[in-house]
């Protein structure tokens, strides 16, 4: 978001359904689409200077993981973990 997105936005939540509770965390930003969703998922996929393991990997930890991003709009990722998930 820092590097890329040209800042932007972070909300963090505690959420519950029913006797669950975990944490949501939601990261929106103004930069440039990321053009290929699919790529971008891929382990090793960078288009820097790092292991390609940051989307990806967040998405194998979390128990619901959301990706958007739209041209001239930005990127939107939610990412959800349940305590006991």
């Amino acid at each position: 978001m820092l590097r890329y997105g040209n800042g932007g936005e972070t909300v963090i939540e505690i959420v519950s359904k029913g006797r669950d509770t975990g944490v949501r965390v939601t990261f929106t930003d103004c930069g440039p689409e990321i053009a290929d969703i699919g790529r971008a998922m891929e382990d090793g996929y960078t288009t820097g200077r790092s292991m390609g393991l940051g989307l990806p990997g967040a998405k194998r930890l979390a128990s619901e993981f959301d990706i958007q991003s739209e041209l001239g709009k930005g990127t939107r990722i939610t990412i959800l973990k349940w305590a006991n998930g």
